[in-house]
């Protein structure tokens, strides 16, 4: 029955979380995104709000729930 469990968490992940990489940031069941352009992006999330902040931002992916930032980035604020 954990198995069963697990795997259900792994599929239907529904907690923020925030993935970073070599210049990607992957984030996770957000509620909003409130701006961006190619020097920031800001995100709304259900205990505040997230801000990458950088050079040549570019949404790579956009989902429902999920969005992966592509660029040089010089900065993550949690607020």
């Amino acid at each position: 029955m954990r198995l069963l469990n697990d795997f259900r968490s792994f599929i239907l992940e529904d907690e923020f979380s925030i993935h970073i990489y070599q210049n990607k940031i992957n984030v996770v069941n957000y509620e909003r995104i409130c701006h961006f352009d190619s020097r920031e992006v800001r995100i709304y999330h259900a205990n505040g709000e997230f801000i990458i902040k950088g050079t040549n931002l570019v949404v790579s992916k956009l989902m429902q729930t999920e969005i992966l930032v592509v660029g040089i980035i010089k900065s993550i604020e949690f607020r």
